[in-house]
């Protein structure tokens, strides 16, 4: 039988060729039913032990990884610089909004598609609303969050593949580079000169990531991934919407696929809705974290870095004012009672 590390690499590339795994890896059948057993056991009890899922969240993760590396015509985006010795197994996950990017991509992309006609703005509401709703408090039940999901890929239903593409990289370029932090640039340009893989993991559509990552030189990007045939969209999804534990489940197939040492890489959110990402690596990093996450960070030693620059002058400027402000009204107060 394979070591866990080959065997969950293998698993990865051959996902939908089953009978081709189990006959590489498997231990020698007495007959196509024992075989089948004993892959999917080994497989599970690997899966398992490594990423502390069941082989059914990781083949999940493996056909969203999939669908992103079909999106984006390769596994990377970018190749390693060949004079950078590659520190191999360690790479870095950043998510997208409010921790590379100021505000949401998702709502950027509905203006554009909207603006364009691309979608009318009100078939884009109701999903929109539903979606920033969960990835804001997630609070919402499985639910709603399935039926936004289904009305955000009826709406793409029969839109042209390369139009949205083509659309994203505009948003790119045009809307979201100039917002991006670049303190958190630099931690990702950091990570690729120590020679380790960088790559985004967002609930966004995948086409926003990988324009993204394409034009910051990171390795590549995960994201939702709407399957495609015949150059439009079907309506249907390909894995799962990467946000809360749709993101561990990602990670992990890329991790086997690219044969990552998790223990070796780091993680980077706002939103504890990203703690299962967050809590599978061995340096997980809060940015612009929400509260909950902050408290989080603070009570498990993680750290906490903190880019918002109006946040940043309400502390030095506006708070500081506001204090000395009540306490000339404080001040003023008890001079006319003394009067």
């Amino acid at each position: 039988m394979a070591e866990p590390n080959e065997l969950l690499a293998h698993w990865s590339v051959s996902h939908g060729n089953l009978r081709r795994f189990f006959e590489d890896l498997a231990l020698p059948p007495i007959d196509e039913t024992t075989q089948r057993a004993a892959g999917e056991a080994a497989a599970a009890a690997a899966i398992q032990e490594t990423f502390g899922i069941d082989i059914a969240d990781f083949s999940t993760g493996v056909d969203s990884v999939g669908g992103a590396f079909a999106t984006a015509g390769r596994p990377k985006l970018t190749q390693p610089d060949p004079d950078v010795p590659q520190d191999a197994g360690a790479a870095a996950f950043f998510d997208i909004d409010n921790t590379l990017v100021q505000g949401s991509s998702l709502i950027l992309l509905a203006e554009e598609l909207a603006k364009r006609r691309y979608i009318p703005m009100r078939e884009l509401v109701p999903a929109l609303v539903k979606q920033i709703r969960y990835r804001v408090s997630g609070s919402e039940n499985a639910d709603d969050i399935a039926s936004g999901r289904e009305q955000a890929l009826s709406i793409v239903k029969g839109k042209s593949v390369e139009e949205l593409k083509a659309l994203c990289k505009d948003i790119v370029d045009r809307q979201m580079l100039n917002k991006a932090y670049e303190e958190t640039i630099e931690l990702a340009a950091m990570h690729i000169a120590a020679g380790q893989q960088v790559w985004l993991v967002s609930a966004t559509p995948v086409q926003i990531g990988q324009a993204l990552a394409e034009r910051l030189g990171f390795t590549g990007a995960l994201g939702t991934v709407a399957e495609e045939e015949n150059g439009v969209f079907t309506g249907r999804l390909v894995g799962d919407i990467l946000h809360g534990p749709g993101k561990k489940h990602a990670v992990a197939a890329l991790a086997a696929i690219q044969r990552l040492d998790l223990a070796k890489c780091t993680a980077y959110s706002d939103s504890i809705n990203d703690l299962p990402m967050l809590e599978m690596v061995g340096s997980p990093v809060a940015i612009n974290p929400d509260r909950d996450l902050r408290r989080h960070a603070k009570a498990q030693g993680w750290l906490v870095r903190d880019y918002r620059s109006m946040r940043k002058m309400a502390r030095a400027y506006v708070i500081p004012a506001a204090v000395v402000a009540a306490a000339g009204i404080v001040f003023r107060r008890r001079r006319r009672q003394r009067s």
